[in-house]
């Protein structure tokens, strides 16, 4: 019995010197005092090339771009898994077909990023029975009082002024770093984090989701640190960054095409780099990180107070 015990604690104990190198080899520093450990405990493994990665989308008719975030594969080889975090839009428009998918998730935990007006605009969550959402706002930097403002004009010369020459994709960029730089959205950021390592109100290990409205920005951002601070390379969490733009596409075209035939916007297209996620964002919120905290990591630590523990729950929660 003393050597299986024996043999237990040294599985868990390398497993999770394993996750402290993972983890530093992914955000590009290690924590003070791991590297001697880390280093012994955890060899080649670290280094091996991640296998194909699967999205799996939750086929809704009220939202577009709801997806299960496990199935990436970590820089050690292992998986992330399933039925664990969710990310969303918007779930004001579900049908009861749709609320009855998300029962079978099994969700104890739903995060709305949306500020108050988008929440106002588009209405609360449908949700099932005994799960009420947890505001937790992020501002867009005025990007939904940009939208309505610039398409309830009618005036395709304040469209052009407000979103042509590249300004709507500069706006953009400006949002993404503010999530960087704000103190507010940061703190939105971590308490996710947390809930996902800790297990939030439910029980550990219990399933949660979030979700802003088109769930491309700010969604897309806690997707891509949660699945960083996991081990998953940059790579494929820019992968998964960039899958909004396929799952949202075909509906977003439509949202175009409406406005124009109901006359509201002479070129639609101004939108087009408002409705996308781009790269670009993404490395613009990254430059801010490196500029700010150094690295990934010194985002994490000091822009979001996550310490050493909390990041390897994280891992442990969401790998296996």
């Amino acid at each position: 019995m003393r050597i299986t015990r024996t043999r237990t604690a040294a599985r868990t104990a390398a497993r999770a010197a394993a996750g402290v190198a993972v983890c530093a080899l992914t955000l590009g520093t290690l924590p003070a005092g791991a590297a001697a450990h880390a280093a012994t405990a955890a060899p080649e493994r670290v280094h091996s090339r991640p296998a194909s990665d699967g999205v799996r989308l939750i086929p809704l008719q009220g939202a577009v771009n709801v997806r299960d975030l496990g199935g990436y594969r970590t820089y050690d080889g292992e998986r992330v898994r399933y039925g664990q975090v969710f990310r969303a839009d918007a779930l004001s428009k579900l049908t009861d077909t749709d609320v009855a998918v998300l029962a079978r998730l099994g969700l104890k935990k739903v995060v709305d990023f949306r500020v108050p007006a988008e929440v106002r605009y588009d209405g609360p969550d449908r949700l099932p029975a005994g799960l009420a959402p947890t505001a937790r706002p992020v501002s867009d930097n005025g990007l939904f009082a940009t939208l309505t403002a610039v398409i309830g004009s009618g005036d395709p010369v304040k469209q052009e002024e407000m979103l042509g020459g590249g300004r709507a994709d500069a706006f953009m960029r400006e949002v993404y770093r503010s999530f960087v730089t704000d103190g507010p959205n940061r703190a939105q950021f971590a308490a996710t984090l947390r809930d996902i390592a800790y297990g939030g109100k439910g029980s550990p290990g219990s399933p949660l989701l979030y979700h802003c409205t088109a769930g491309k920005d700010r969604t897309g951002w806690t997707s891509y640190l949660l699945l960083r601070a996991v081990g998953v390379p940059g790579q494929s969490a820019v992968r998964d960054f960039l899958a909004s733009n396929t799952y949202r596409g075909a509906y977003d075209a439509k949202v175009r095409e409406g406005l124009k035939q109901s006359g509201l916007m002479q070129n639609p297209d101004l939108l087009i780099p408002l409705q996308e996620v781009r790269t670009g964002y993404l490395e613009a919120a990254l430059a801010e990180v490196k500029a700010e905290y150094g690295s990934l990591d010194g985002y994490l630590r000091k822009g979001l107070g996550l310490d050493v523990r909390t990041i390897l729950a994280l891992r442990e929660r969401m790998v296996g």
